[in-house]
């Protein structure tokens, strides 16, 4: 186990140093960059001539290395990061890099965690609900929310919620994790309170879409497996359903699901990303979307590269959750 844990690694660092460059690559490709920035708001807000905006922009390139080539700052922001753990300045936020990640990059992946979770446990428990009531009311009702929550996207279920919050309910704290009073208060029962009745739209919205896929892949797994010739054996022998479907059935069936968790958690965080964009939370998503939008290249690059991390490090907790599960895998490993 641990040579194969070790293989996945050392087959990761290529892959995510290829991500790397690609990446850095593609936020380089659009024309612009921070300086630019900087020169249009000296221009439209601060009354400066075009000459003189010019001058202190191409200032700004040279004290920060934007005048160079970009493959040479490609390798100074990847050497920064391999030698000393150095994700680079962010000229939008004026702190380092790593900071701005450190802010926001905790809050996401806990959301993430929690609505991978849930969408996990409702889903699979939901999926068997429904394959084992096949043609039901249930498995209709059932069936039609899971096509609900894979087709309607996750930003217009957002756009919907803030609408109905603020224009129905008058709501009108959006955009934060707390009420103002809770901001600075130690941890309690009320402030747990108070943060889940800021969180919940983006718990809900990123777990429905996920729960529908765990519903409609547990289902069509377990219909295909309880007419399997061992789950016919298994009741012949005189198990009972439900020993049947939970001992022999669901176990054959996860296999799909297992697979899937490699790619779950950068599904959830996008997921994360998008309804929080709307919910203007300080997360990920408002950071990528605003480092982008002014040409913070080292910001967008850095939460790019985590996001390919998870996906990396998700697919290799697959492969182990698979091992775990099925002893076949691991006997064809060894060999």
């Amino acid at each position: 186990m641990l040579r194969f844990l070790l293989m996945r690694i050392a087959s990761a660092v290529p892959v995510l140093g290829i991500l790397s460059l690609v990446t850095f690559a593609i936020i380089q490709a659009p024309p612009g960059d921070y300086a630019d920035y900087i020169k249009s708001q000296l221009i439209n807000q601060g009354g400066a001539s075009y000459a003189e905006a010019d001058a202190q922009a191409r200032a700004y390139r040279v004290e920060h290395g934007l005048d160079k080539p970009l493959p040479i700052q490609y390798l100074n922001w990847i050497g920064g990061i391999v030698t000393r753990g150095d994700f680079g300045y962010s000229l939008y936020y004026n702190k380092p890099v790593a900071d701005v990640v450190g802010e926001r990059l905790p809050r996401t992946l806990l959301l993430a965690l929690v609505c991978h979770l849930l969408a996990s446990v409702l889903g699979i428990t939901f999926g068997i609900w429904a394959a084992t009531r096949q043609y039901s009311w249930i498995d209709s009702t059932l069936s039609a929310i899971s096509f609900l929550g894979m087709t309607v996207p996750r930003f217009l279920m957002a756009l919907i919620i803030v609408y109905l919050l603020v224009f129905q309910f008058n709501v009108s704290e959006i955009g934060s994790f707390f009420s103002p009073q809770y901001g600075g208060a130690p941890w309690s029962w009320a402030k747990f309170v108070d943060l889940f009745k800021h969180v919940w739209p983006v718990v809900a919205i990123a777990t429905f879409g996920g729960l529908a896929y765990n519903m409609r892949v547990m289902r069509g797994n377990l219909l295909d497996t309880l007419n399997a010739q061992y789950v016919e054996t298994a009741k012949a022998k005189g198990l009972t359903g439900g020993a049947v479907v939970l001992r022999h059935a669901v176990p054959n069936a996860l296999h799909p699901l297992i697979m899937y968790q490699g790619v779950v958690l950068p599904y959830m965080l996008t997921g994360e990303i998008e309804t929080a964009i709307i919910f203007a939370l300080p997360t990920v998503g408002p950071a990528i979307v605003g480092s982008m939008a002014v040409g913070d290249v080292y910001v967008t690059a850095t939460f790019m590269m985590v996001l390919s991390a998870t996906l990396i490090v998700g697919n290799i907790i697959a492969d182990l959750l698979l091992v775990l599960l099925d002893p076949r895998v691991r006997q064809f490993g060894e060999h």
